[in-house]
């Protein structure tokens, strides 16, 4: 493991009725790509931390309502975990991630409250088809996201969760990576 603070997360996999994956942009402190000097945009899925005595369930469902409204969401199978070193709100922390499917019933997200819960500039909210994510130059982090999330959406659950690597191809300074 790490001499790192440890921090549990619970991340949604969110899909709309069209199998679009929707995922937020935030502005990193650090540069997310290292052959594209200045570039510190990047695509995250919804989630966040577990507060104590949380499960992970419960945490996404609290993370889904504070960041795009959503209330009660069935929250479905782990599909993936991941367990890196990351800048965290401007701290090194070592994250344990884990990832779960959210099948919404519509498109219809409230991202009104998004901006106040996170530390980490806020710059888009997408819903993305899977072809759009698996082309895209844009920055999404995990890496290995796309791979999973066209699986998800095809309806290829993994029978055991899946590891998404460590994320940006960058060496963390000081630690870490930097997400939310």
């Amino acid at each position: 493991m790490s001499e790192l603070a440890l921090r549990d997360t619970a991340r949604g996999l969110v899909l709309d009725p069209q199998g679009r994956l929707l995922l937020i942009q935030y502005e990193a402190a650090i540069d997310v790509d290292p052959g594209r000097p200045g570039l510190r945009a990047f695509w995250f899925t919804p989630g966040g931390g577990l507060e104590p005595g949380e499960t992970h369930a419960q945490a996404l469902r609290r993370e889904l309502e504070e960041e795009i409204g959503v209330v009660d969401a069935a929250v479905g199978a782990p599909v993936a975990h991941r367990e890196t070193p990351l800048l965290l709100f401007r701290e090194p922390r070592f994250v344990r991630e884990r990832y779960f499917v959210v099948r919404l019933p519509s498109d219809r997200v409230d991202t009104a409250r998004l901006a106040e819960t996170e530390s980490d500039p806020v710059l888009d909210v997408r819903w993305w088809p899977i072809e759009a994510l698996r082309r895209t130059r844009d920055v999404i982090e995990p890496r290995s996201l796309a791979a999973l999330a066209a699986a998800v959406a095809a309806g290829d659950l993994p029978a055991v969760p899946r590891d998404l690597g460590a994320g940006f191809d960058a060496a963390p300074p000081a630690g870490g990576r930097d997400v939310p």
